[in-house]
């Protein structure tokens, strides 16, 4: 995870990347793009990763989230993908993505549960991230077994190499 935009969910994976403590919040991050730093807190100056994305979706109106994140995240998510030129690596740090974040078989596309308050309500994640190119998305495994699960535990996030 050196490059490109993940989201994680799995803890002991966020360890091998950042400590705990170096994460940013949301807040933060649209901060930082004002003057992105020349090294960065994770992989050995490599790695951005950001918490709080959950709680945004969760606190906004399911029109509001779309497009919060087709435009102000995405537009965030491009900026840094420019000023690093594709040779970092943007995390976001989702603890509850393992149970959120879904994927209707027949289409292939990503989603986000909003939670039972919403009556099972879902957000087009990939769409407004990716853009329609969830088919370069890949699940991020972790595990010690020769062909692990990947729509199982071994599951601990998703990855894309570049969002255009």
């Amino acid at each position: 995870m050196r490059r490109g935009f993940s989201l994680l969910w799995e803890p002991r994976v966020l360890t091998d990347v950042i400590a705990p403590t170096a994460v940013v919040t949301i807040r933060e991050f649209f901060a930082l793009r004002r003057a992105w730093p020349e090294d960065l807190p994770g992989s050995d100056g490599d790695a951005l990763v950001v918490a709080g994305l959950d709680g945004c979706l969760d606190s906004l109106s399911e029109q509001d989230a779309v497009a919060w994140l087709e435009s102000d995240l995405k537009s965030a998510v491009l900026s840094f993908q420019e000023h690093y030129e594709g040779q970092a690596a943007l995390i976001l740090w989702l603890p509850a993505g393992r149970t959120r974040i879904g994927m209707d078989l027949a289409d292939e596309e990503y989603f986000w549960r909003l939670g039972a308050r919403r009556d099972g309500a879902r957000l087009p994640l990939g769409r407004c991230l990716w853009g329609g190119a969830e088919a370069d998305v890949a699940r991020i495994l972790a595990s010690e077994e020769k062909d692990p699960d990947f729509d199982g535990a071994a599951c601990v996030g998703l990855h894309h190499p570049r969002i255009s």
